[in-house]
C-alpha cells in the first residue's frame, strides 16, 4: 500500500494521534499550546503539568451572595422618543436628581435606556427606602409609585459586575479564580465568586471594596482655605502599568488618560495653580505613609482617593517635565501619569481596581452564604483523586482483559480509554479550566461509558463469527457505531440541563461527561476500530 493509501486508510488513527500530542503539549509543556499570560498562580507554575485546580483539589473560598439596590422598570422619563432617540440630557438631569434627593453618591445612582428601550433607573444603597426612591422619582418629574420599584438590580448590572469581577480576580493574579450568576427556584440572583487558596476573610476584602478611584486636586481657593475638586476619575484611565517604587515608602502606578479626558486636566492644573506655584507645595504625608490634613499655609496636593477614602497625597512635580509639559500644552499629546500610593500592597490595590474598573453596585454581605475548604483537605482529596483514577483504570482492564483473554482487543481498547482521558486533560488545560471533584467523576464517568462503547464495538464484531473480510468488519462496526451514537445523543440529552443551568457541582461533571461523549463518539471510538480492523483482518 502507497503512503497516500496507508494515510487514508488509517487517518482516524492519527487523528488520534495528533490529539494525543495536542494534550501532551497542553498538558506539560510550559506555557502550553498558547503563551502564559503571567497571570498562573504558583501551584500551576510549580507543578509538573499545566492544570488548574478548583476549591475540593487546591482549597479556597466560595462565596454566594446577593447585590445590594433597588430597581425601578420601564419608567417614563420622556428621554426616548417613538423612534428610538435618547435624550441624554434628560436622562442625566433624572439621574443628577436621585442624587440631590437621595443625597447619594455620583456611583450609588444609575439611570439608564437598557436594550428593549425601556428606561430604567436604579439606586445602590441599603439606607434608601422605597418610598424615598418613589419621591425622588416624581420629583425628577417622573410618574413612579413604590408598586413600580422592587429590590434587586437589572440583568445588565449583574452581567456588568461579574465582568468587573473576573477582570479583577486575573489582574490580582488568582489564578483559577470564577465568577458567575446563580438563580434560585424562586427567582432570587447571586453572584458566586469562587478563588482557589484564598480564606473567606480576604475574599471577602476584595469583594467589599467597590474599586472607585478618583485624582482629587486639594488646593486654595479664593478666601484662603483648602477645597477638595475631583479632576479624574477611574473611567479617565485607559490604560494601567505595573505599580513601580519610587523610594524607600513611596510607590507609584503609571497611567494613561484617555484622550477625551487630558485636555480638560491639563488645563485644570494650570487653573488651579499646580503647574506654578503649587509644583512640589504638598508635604501632607506623614512618616508611617498616612496623610495629615493639619497644617499651616496652603497646600496644592493631588490625593489618590479609593472608594472615598484618601490612601496617598503629592506633590505635581516637574522632574519629568510633567508641570512644565502641561503649561505648555502639550502634555494632553502624550497624556501619561503617576498616581501615588504609600506602599506596595496599596499601589497593587490601586493598580487592580484601575484595570478591572469600578464594581457597580455593592454586594450584600448580610445575606451571603460561604462555603470555604483548608488547603491541607484540599492536597488530601487531589491524592485520594488520583489513586481512584488509577484503581479505576486497572479495574476496568482487569475486567476487559477477563472477558477477551485476546491482547489484540484488551490492549487496544485500555489504551484508547487512556487516551480519551489525556485529550480531556489536555483540553482542561488549554482552557485553564479549574478542576475540582466534580470534574473528577466525570473523568470516572467518561473511562466507564467509554469502555462500554468499546465493548460494544469489539462484542458486535466478534460474536458472529470469523471477521478476516474487511467488508464484513465495517458492515458489524457500522452496527455498533449506530447504538453507540444513539447512546451518546441520550446522554448528552440527559446532562444539557446540568450543564446549561446554575446548579454548582453538578455543571462540572456533566461539562466533563458531555466532553468525553463528543471525543469518544469523534476521535477514539472510530480510531478503536481502525486499530481492530488492523488486528482482526486480512489486509
Amino acid at each position: 500500500m502507497s503512503p497516500i493509501g496507508a494515510i487514508k486508510g488509517n487517518w482516524r488513527v492519527l487523528l488520534l494521534g495528533a490529539f494525543l500530542v495536542f494534550a501532551v503539549v497542553a498538558l506539560f509543556i510550559p506555557g502550553g499550546i498558547v503563551a502564559d499570560d503571567g497571570l498562573a498562580s504558583d501551584s500551576v507554575d510549580s507543578g509538573p503539568t499545566n492544570l488548574e485546580f478548583g476549591l475540593g483539589l487546591e482549597g479556597g473560598t466560595r462565596i454566594r451572595v446577593p447585590v445590594a439596590g433597588m430597581t425601578a422598570e420601564d419608567i417614563d422619563t420622556g428621554a426616548v422618543s417613538d423612534d428610538g432617540t435618547v435624550d441624554q440630557e434628560r436622562l442625566d438631569g433624572v439621574e443628577s436628581t436621585l442624587q440631590s434627593e437621595l443625597d447619594l453618591d455620583q456611583a450609588d445612582v444609575s439611570v439608564d435606556v437598557q436594550d428593549d428601550g425601556t428606561v430604567t433607573a436604579e439606586v445602590f444603597n441599603d439606607n434608601v427606602s422605597q418610598s424615598e426612591f418613589a419621591a425622588a422619582l416624581q420629583t425628577a418629574d417622573v410618574d413612579a409609585t413604590e408598586d413600580d420599584i422592587r429590590d434587586g438590580v437589572t440583568q445588565s448590572t449583574r452581567d456588568n459586575m461579574i465582568r468587573t469581577i473576573q477582570t479583577k480576580i486575573n489582574a490580582a493574579g488568582l489564578s483559577g479564580g470564577t465568577a458567575y450568576e446563580s438563580t434560585t427556584v424562586s427567582g432570587d440572583h447571586y453572584i458566586v465568586v469562587e478563588v482557589p487558596n484564598m480564606d473567606a476573610d480576604e475574599l471577602r476584602t476584595i469583594l467589599s471594596e467597590r474599586g472607585q478611584v478618583e485624582v482629587v486636586a486639594y488646593y486654595p481657593n479664593e478666601n484662603g482655605t483648602q477645597t477638595n475638586e475631583t479632576v479624574l476619575r477611574g473611567d479617565d484611565i485607559v490604560d494601567v502599568d505595573p505599580p513601580e517604587q519610587q523610594g524607600e515608602e513611596s510607590y507609584a502606578v503609571p497611567v494613561l488618560v484617555s484622550d477625551e479626558a487630558a485636555p480638560g486636566f491639563q488645563q485644570q492644573m494650570n487653573d488651579l495653580g499646580f503647574t506654578s506655584e503649587g509644583i512640589g507645595d504638598c508635604g501632607l504625608r506623614t512618616g508611617d505613609g498616612g496623610v495629615d490634613f493639619d497644617h499651616d499655609g496652603q497646600r496644592y496636593c493631588l490625593l489618590t482617593v479609593v472608594d472615598g477614602e484618601v490612601v496617598d497625597a503629592h506633590s505635581m512635580g516637574n522632574s519629568h517635565g510633567l508641570a512644565s509639559s502641561m503649561r505648555e500644552g502639550s502634555w494632553e499629546n502624550d497624556p501619561t501619569f503617576q498616581m501615588g500610593a504609600p506602599s506596595q500592597q496599596q499601589a497593587q490595590s490601586l493598580s487592580v481596581n484601575l484595570r478591572a474598573g469600578s464594581l457597580r453596585a455593592p454586594l450584600d454581605f448580610s445575606e451571603e452564604q460561604v462555603y470555604s475548604i483548608e488547603p491541607g483537605h484540599a492536597d488530601q482529596f487531589k491524592q485520594y483523586s488520583l489513586l481512584i483514577g488509577l484503581l479505576s483504570v486497572l479495574t476496568v482492564s482487569g475486567v476487559v482483559y477477563a472477558r477477551y483473554t485476546d491482547t489484540r482487543v484488551a490492549l487496544p481498547m485500555i489504551v484508547t480509554a487512556i487516551a480519551e482521558v489525556v485529550i480531556l486533560l489536555g483540553f482542561a488545560a488549554l482552557i485553564r479550566m479549574p478542576l475540582d471533584l466534580s470534574h473528577v467523576a466525570g473523568f470516572i464517568a467518561v473511562v466507564g461509558t467509554g469502555v462500554d462503547d468499546l465493548v460494544i464495538i469489539a462484542d458486535e464484531v466478534m460474536d458472529e463469527g470469523d471477521v478476516s473480510s474487511e467488508r464484513v468488519f465495517q458492515s458489524r462496526f457500522r452496527k455498533a457505531f449506530w447504538v453507540i451514537g444513539a447512546a451518546a445523543a441520550t446522554t448528552v440529552v440527559a446532562l444539557s440541563p446540568l450543564a446549561v443551568l446554575s446548579l454548582g457541582d453538578l455543571r462540572g461533571f456533566a461539562i466533563i461527561t458531555i466532553l468525553g461523549v463528543f471525543i469518544g463518539v469523534l476521535i477514539t471510538r472510530p480510531a478503536y476500530g481502525d486499530i481492530l480492523r488492523r488486528l482482526l483482518t486480512d489486509h
